[in-house]
């Protein structure tokens, strides 16, 4: 339910810099050097001594890994060299260790640590450096969540195959001012990997029958169901993490229906922000309604903002159209853990919609233009459609999309004022999932029923607001709907789509005709969202296109 741990997602993908050539660039031959060593010791109980080193290291059993080396001078010196005019201060906020990943002898991975990680001492003073990479449960350490992009987003995992491999760890410092600039090797080591068959349920793997009472008409239509099983192989493997279901809909019909992890049909998923976008929908229809009057009604007609803290004419001109696009100039950001306005800081408050309205507007921020992921403007988005439409939020939703999309089992979050929560996290069962998505793909009809205006739908899947979401090709922003391009085979496919912490999505494809939900419980775990992505670039489409 917490949104902003969408920021462990942008963390992994802004954070890591792949740059194979500056990788390679060194001063110094990696053969010639030999120091960097690994332990498998549990960090948490006992200090590391190099009675402790480890050369072998089992993928799957062994619960800890740790990286020891120890510098001939602290890193500022090697910083210094790269940019000797710069101050001390200007070096540490422009650089840090670059980490290269190595399987087999092939550059896999590489990261430009973050210039906040680690302590100050530890680029100015420290020669002997201790990184905690692996440990059974999340720790608080860049050194586990660095393991974590290299495992689980950028090919770790799929490269440590059953048998036995060489990882290698390679050490250098960089600067980046205008340009990127890598020093010479200051650190490197390897340790023979083991990588021991995974035993699954084999019964797991065939695709699973679509059982009658769907609510769907079954789709005739063939897909690929060897790359269905190679992927639900993965799923049992754990290699792709708290899979709960996946439903395709083609053409309106079901053509695949799968469930994990105990999950079954009537299991209702937490989608968490995936609800954000059912506001969009409600709001819509009470627009159509005319209970709203439309989305360029500003905040100042439903509430009495100079009564609120940190008033400013500004925000008097923020809109509903700026809520549902995220661009409402408001100073609130989930992907900040420092910004005033994020959802964790909202719901430790007794009062959501004050604590909304109680807060400045960003200075330089445009209305309408720039982007800001805030789940506190969904939730006020809510409040406003309960406060405007017949007998509340709920009453409503029921009786105009949910009762006409034959959805009768859901649960709704509330927030301390008893009202609908919008910012996400509302229950249903993966099928009725897809009837939402397939509402979006009819252009709001629904068995012969105008549910939402085909104006308000194509508003709402638009590319309203540019925005950089770790490089994703294509990406903006709607009506409370995200927007993107997936790439098969050399050829793009648009797609407006619902998301979710954990790998939750709902994928309305515009040019082919298929509906995909996929939930996931993978919450707060790097990862989640692009172990989503391969599933979709490498079996899910391949699947389902090629057989069309």
């Amino acid at each position: 339910m917490k949104s902003n741990y969408l920021l462990i997602l942008i963390t992994c993908l802004l954070l890591s810099c792949k740059n194979s050539g500056q990788s390679k660039s060194s001063n110094t031959s990696s053969n010639e050097i030999e120091d960097l060593f690994f332990s498998t010791v549990d960090f948490t109980k006992a200090k590391i001594s190099s009675e402790a080193y480890s050369k072998n290291f089992d993928l799957h059993n062994d619960n800890f890994l740790s990286i020891v080396f120890t510098l001939d001078k602290p890193l500022i010196k090697s910083l210094k060299e790269l940019a000797p005019s710069l101050s001390e201060e200007e070096l540490l906020s422009k650089g840090n260790f670059q980490f290269s990943y190595l399987i087999d002898g092939k550059l896999i991975y590489v990261e430009n640590l973050n210039t906040g990680a680690g302590p100050k001492t530890r680029k100015t003073e420290m020669l002997k450096q201790v990184v905690p990479l692996v440990a059974p449960e999340r720790i608080g350490f860049w050194g586990w969540y660095m393991w974590q992009r290299f495992m689980k987003v950028n090919g770790g995992l799929d490269v440590f195959t059953e048998g036995n491999h060489t990882l290698s760890i390679e050490i250098k410092p960089y600067l980046k001012d205008g340009t990127l600039k890598v020093g010479p090797l200051l650190a490197k080591g390897n340790i023979a990997v083991k990588v021991p068959k995974i035993y699954i349920d084999e019964n797991l793997v065939p695709v699973q029958k679509i059982q009658p009472n769907s609510g769907w008409e079954i789709a005739k239509d063939n897909f690929d169901n060897n790359k269905i099983e190679a992927l639900n192989r993965k799923i049992a493997e754990g290699r792709f993490e708290d899979i709960n279901s996946i439903v395709v809909i083609k053409d309106g019909k079901l053509l695949i229906e799968e469930y994990f992890n105990d999950a079954t049909r009537d299991s209702l998923h937490n989608p968490r922000s995936v609800g954000k976008s059912f506001a969009s929908t409600i709001l819509g229809i009470a627009i159509k309604d005319e209970f709203v009057k439309d989305e360029n009604a500003l905040l100042k007609d439903f509430y009495d903002l100079k009564s609120y803290k940190n008033y400013s004419a500004k925000k008097d001109s923020v809109t509903l159209k700026s809520l549902l696009t995220m661009s409402s100039g408001f100073l609130g950001n989930d992907w900040d853990n420092d910004s005033p306005g994020t959802e964790d800081k909202m719901q430790s408050t007794d009062n959501w919609v004050k604590f909304t309205l109680d807060l400045p507007m960003h200075k330089d921020k445009i209305i309408g233009k720039d982007y800001n992921y805030f789940t506190a403007g969904s939730n006020l988005l809510g409040d406003i459609i309960h406060k405007s439409v017949p007998n509340g939020l709920v009453s409503y939703g029921d009786k105009k999309l949910f009762a006409p999309l034959g959805i009768t089992e859901y649960k709704w979050f509330h927030t301390p004022q008893n009202v609908a929560y919008t910012g996400g996290g509302i229950e249903l069962r993966a099928i009725d999932f897809a009837k939402y998505g397939q509402l979006y793909k009819n252009k709001g009809l629904w068995n012969g029923k105008q549910i939402l205006t085909k104006e308000w739908v194509e508003k709402s899947l638009a590319k309203q607001v540019s925005q950089d979401y770790g490089g994703i090709k294509g990406m903006h922003y709607g009506y409370l709907f995200w927007n993107r391009v997936y790439t098969v085979n050399d050829k793009d496919y648009e797609v407006s789509f619902c998301t979710g912490n954990g790998g939750n999505k709902i994928f309305i494809f515009k040019d082919i005709p298929f509906v995909i939900v996929i939930t996931a419980s993978a919450y707060n775990k790097p990862g989640s969202h692009a172990n989503v992505d391969k599933m979709m670039i490498d079996y899910i489409l391949p699947a389902i296109i090629e057989k069309q």
